[in-house]
């Protein structure tokens, strides 16, 4: 196993994360999770990076506080959350070497396909090298969507995510209305449904 750099505040969380990433399952409770860890990817359907500054994301609509945030993906372009604004958006928090992450990697894969969009699906990685979050996304076939490279966990700690296959749910106005753990992705679709539907 590599060793893995921790800034001093993420140390206790991750000890949790090394704990809750077994290959049985994991807690679903929404009230456990935060935002500590890195992202991934780049997309072909993400719109593009940039912000012009106007307080407003793609179409025009108003950023919610929770995506007034820039990142890199694991492919190096800039990424702005802005342009997730006003669709719902599914933070996917994982990181390379958990089993429970690869587990989910398919379902998130189909959830972002079909409902491109109308909602916006961003993988999170983090708890490793650049390198490693690339090869999950290559080995995983999640490249579709954008993936960001969050090594100094600045966006796990933004969204309060303490450990690894985690999802943060959305809606069209930045609200969040799920997180937890969905093992292998179940019922990931269901939940995205009922804020496009």
């Amino acid at each position: 196993m590599r060793p893995r750099t921790l800034i001093p505040s993420t140390v206790a969380a991750a000890l949790l994360v090394l704990t809750g990433c077994g290959a049985n399952g994991g807690s679903d409770s929404a009230g456990d999770a935060g935002a500590v860890t890195p992202s991934t990817a780049s997309s072909p359907a993400q719109p593009p990076a940039g912000s012009d500054g106007s307080g407003t994301g793609t179409g025009g609509a108003k950023v919610p506080a929770a995506l007034d945030f820039t990142a890199t993906t694991v492919d190096g372009k800039p990424f702005d959350a802005k342009t997730l604004a006003g669709k719902p958006t599914v933070l996917w928090f994982w990181a390379p070497w958990c089993p429970k992450c690869k587990a989910q990697a398919a379902e998130t894969a189909k959830v972002a396909a079909d409902n491109q969009g109308k909602a916006n699906v961003v993988g999170v990685a983090g708890l490793d090298t650049n390198a490693s979050m690339k090869d999950f996304v290559n080995d995983t076939g999640t490249a579709s969507f954008p993936h960001l490279s969050d090594e100094k966990g600045e966006v796990w700690k933004r969204f309060k995510v303490t450990e690894q296959s985690r999802y943060v749910i959305l809606d069209k106005d930045g609200t969040t209305v799920y997180e937890g753990v969905l093992p292998a992705g179940k019922d990931l679709a269901g939940k995205v449904a009922g804020l496009t539907g």
